[in-house]
């Protein structure tokens, strides 16, 4: 980015600011002088946090989904459940249900799911199917509303499978539980949630849904960035992905696109500043003030990201202090203050 562009930047700032640099009225800006960088940016902005949840059935992932919603309270959290994307079955199907595999990929309407995932990144309400399994039909019921989130949460044992499904993610959670215990969850639920015979159950578990596990599921757990063991259990991991997700949430757009980029937190004194060296009343000398102090401050931000090595130290009274230095020579520092010129006119 060059100075001209910068420059561009900090003039088309206005209203509230995070620290100088504000994406509304960029677009146009810069887009007469070539840069289509800022158009990245603007997509960045309207996109949501995709988070994709895995794992094998009844491993608890609804629940890793529950808990990271509720500490998400200050967010706009959807769930989106790979479960409400069954295709219907056709009436052959219908005849041998107890022999079709509801756990193979090819059981999923990946197509509407990616279609549904399209709209929603773009800022568009969807209407999400709810699958009635006792009549194998997504039309049973009433569509569920969707809208536009900050945050979306992608669940599903198969949800990493399709690779176009995964490129639409921030971040991969996959469920770890232990087989045990997920039997023991299933037995549970299937018999009590939907009235099957435990002979039933098994039945189905030995062969089609430990084998679909094995083939399908597992493999997919190479694409997972955090592996949660025990599931909702795994108190600690929750806080650290939540705590991760804030991060990134709150994370300036400007980072997203330039990794390499840091930006200063605002802060009222900051604001104040910058109110005082946009007021057309603000004097000569008041605008080389603050304007010098806003330097400063970046100066000083600035050099605490500079390399720094561990050094101990021994103190008049004798005593050893552990603390740092430079371990990189500083070459230079060049600040550009708008409207230098008009000030020396």
């Amino acid at each position: 980015m060059d100075a001209k562009s910068v420059e561009d930047m900090i003039e088309a700032s206005s209203g509230v600011h995070f620290s100088g640099f504000h994406m509304n009225g960029l677009e146009l800006r810069n887009t007469q002088v070539g840069h289509p960088t800022t158009l990245a940016a603007e997509e960045m902005h309207k996109q949501p946090f995709v988070i994709g949840v895995a794992g094998g059935a009844a491993s608890g992932k609804t629940t890793v989904c529950d808990m990271i919603i509720q500490q998400l309270h200050d967010q706009r959290v959807v769930l989106v459940n790979q479960d409400s994307f069954y295709h219907d079955l056709t009436e052959e199907e219908l005849t041998r249900v107890h022999e079709y595999n509801f756990d193979h990929p090819d059981a999923f309407d990946t197509e509407q799911l990616l279609c549904a995932m399209e709209k929603l990144r773009h800022g568009q309400a969807v209407d999400i199917p709810k699958y009635d399994f006792k009549s194998y039909k997504n039309n049973v019921f009433p569509a569920r509303r969707v809208n536009p989130s900050d945050v979306i949460i992608l669940e599903g044992i198969l949800i990493f499978h399709d690779p176009r499904v995964r490129e639409l993610m921030n971040m991969k959670l996959f469920v770890d539980t232990d087989a045990d215990v997920r039997l023991a969850r299933r037995i549970r639920r299937d018999t009590v949630e939907k009235s099957r015979d435990i002979g039933t159950v098994l039945d189905q578990y030995s062969k089609f849904v430990k084998p679909a596990f094995d083939d399908f599921i597992l493999p997919t757990k190479k694409y997972a960035d955090i592996i949660i063991p025990r599931g909702g259990d795994n108190h600690v991991a929750i806080d650290l992905i939540v705590q991760h997700i804030c991060t990134k949430l709150g994370q300036h757009d400007l980072c997203k696109i330039y990794p390499n980029l840091y930006v200063i937190q605002s802060t009222f004194q900051i604001r104040g500043m910058h109110t005082l060296i946009r007021d057309s009343q603000t004097t000569k000398h008041d605008f080389v003030f603050y304007a010098d102090r806003l330097i400063r401050l970046v100066v000083e931000h600035g050099l605490g990201h500079l390399p720094f090595t561990e050094k101990q130290v021994t103190t008049p009274t004798g005593s050893v202090y552990t603390g740092v230095d430079f371990c990189k020579r500083l070459c230079g520092v060049s600040i550009i203050r708008r409207f230098s010129y008009d000030l020396n006119s």
